[in-house]
């Protein structure tokens, strides 16, 4: 079996196919698709779309948020939970069975997501899954030539970050980061009021996240025979399963590997990722970086979850711009200047039923020192971020329309490096300096080993 370290190429992909590697892929695909499945758009202007990792992100957020555009049909499910892509085929096909009013039996399943880069059929493709497989599917999906909608954060490393951005551009393929929050009205006119000066000279902005919790210590358990659990670890190291470090084998609630940190960092690249990506915009830094980052932050001393607790972690920017990140501050983002603040979050918004914000009061979506600040237009000779009304709907347009979308890959890295660095700092509990063109931290030897991470050579991935 091909490992997911070669260097895949539409062309090696489709020599596969051709060899009968992916021969089961083409069972199932109706020779007729009813035409009140994709509205007015003929077969041939359709986004085609598989969906790789089925879980509750996929399934509240990413697979909704593709169905619902006439000029898409999702045609393929992927997951290494079997029972999770069988229930992700069914969500999809009666879906679509109920809005053409006919049986639709679609929907190819696939467990190894390389399969499905292979069919050609497709596309573009969503990436549903934990972090650590982010960078690792993005490289190797636009290397099959497809166009990509990646969950955030961008990468598990920076460096993994950086080999990711590098292979999206060398593509050219259209990659949309699920940094939805810019396609939020009160977060990019909050930007546009920073951007145009509205509250003066920008000084600080302060970014409040959402907490996780600490948990006890699980006992290993049996592997389900449904899960491929070494395809699911990934580049991370082998470890003994016990459910609550993968995902509930029974419904979709929050999955545990959020809380350990061999998969990701916490809230601070979870949430982060949103704040800090808007933050950006505001500050008019998306493709650069801090200069100096330092705090502390509390890490459970035992127990399966390691995410760090509370934290307060603070960066500067070149411009002077100071900015402060904490879980102790109300979840959003304030930017203060010297004629004011703004302060703008989700509001009662929440992605899915399980995400932190539902169970947390409500704050303001817009709010500022002075009310008049919310009322004031942004004029025609001023700045003006671009405008996507749906995060998906945005990636879609930007694929027909061959144009960058407003989350890509490029900025979803710097926003994702951002918290990397935040959380270096908690780890090593100083003030550290990192030069944002090079991707290093200065004169710091130590620092910079936590820019990548030993990764299990099945499943490296191979720098270009």
């Amino acid at each position: 079996m091909m490992t997911p370290n070669e260097s895949l190429s539409r062309r090696r992909f489709l020599d596969l196919a051709a060899k009968g590697t992916v021969a089961s892929a083409l069972i199932g695909i109706p020779s007729i698709v009813p035409s009140s499945v994709f509205g007015k758009n003929a077969p041939s202007n359709r986004i085609n779309v598989g969906a790789i990792g089925t879980g509750r992100i996929s399934r509240g957020h990413d697979i909704p948020g593709v169905w619902q555009y006439d000029n898409a049909l999702i045609m393929a499910v992927c997951d290494v939970d079997a029972n999770r892509a069988q229930d992700a085929k069914k969500l999809v096909n009666d879906y679509y069975s109920k809005k053409s009013g006919k049986d639709y039996d679609g929907v190819q399943v696939y467990g190894d997501y390389r399969e499905l880069l292979a069919n050609k059929d497709i596309d573009a493709v969503l990436v549903s899954t934990p972090d650590h497989w982010h960078a690792p599917m993005v490289i190797h999906a636009v290397q099959a030539g497809k166009h990509v909608y990646m969950q955030k954060p961008a990468s598990l490393t920076i460096s993994e970050g950086r080999m990711m951005a590098d292979a999206v551009k060398r593509s050219g393929k259209i990659v949309q980061v699920g940094s939805q929050q810019r396609s939020s009205s009160q977060f990019r006119y909050a930007a546009e009021l920073v951007r145009n000066g509205r509250i003066g000279q920008l000084k600080t902005v302060y970014v409040g996240l959402p907490g996780d919790p600490s948990g006890d210590e699980e006992k290993e358990m049996p592997i389900p025979k449904n899960l491929n659990y070494d395809f699911w670890l990934g580049t991370t190291p082998e470890v003994y399963y016990t459910e609550k470090r993968v995902h509930p084998q029974v419904g979709y609630d929050r999955p545990g590997w959020l809380r350990c940190e061999q998969f990701g960092a916490g809230m601070i690249t979870g949430w982060g990722s949103h704040h800090i990506d808007c933050a950006h915009w505001a500050m008019n830094t998306e493709l650069t970086g801090p200069v100096e980052i330092w705090g502390k932050a509390d890490f459970p001393k035992s127990g399966l979850w390691d995410v760090h607790g509370i934290f307060r972690t603070e960066a500067l920017y070149e411009n002077g711009v100071r900015m402060v990140v904490s879980n102790e501050l109300p979840n959003g983002i304030k930017f203060e200047g010297t004629d004011g603040w703004v302060f703008v979050s989700r509001g009662d918004a929440a992605v899915t039923s399980s995400d932190p914000s539902a169970k947390q009061q409500a704050s303001k979506a817009l709010d500022a020192s002075d009310p008049k600040l919310l009322t004031t237009e942004i004029g025609p000779k001023e700045i003006h971020l671009p405008v996507s009304k749906e995060h998906h709907g945005n990636w879609l347009e930007s694929i027909a329309a061959n144009q960058q979308p407003i989350a890509p890959a490029e900025v979803g890295h710097r926003s994702c490096s951002a918290c990397l660095l935040h959380h270096a700092a908690m780890k090593l509990n100083r003030k550290l300096y990192w030069d944002p063109q090079k991707e290093q931290f200065k004169n710091d030897a130590e620092a910079n080993k936590l820019l990548s991470r030993p990764q299990r050579k099945a499943y490296a991935i191979k720098r270009v």
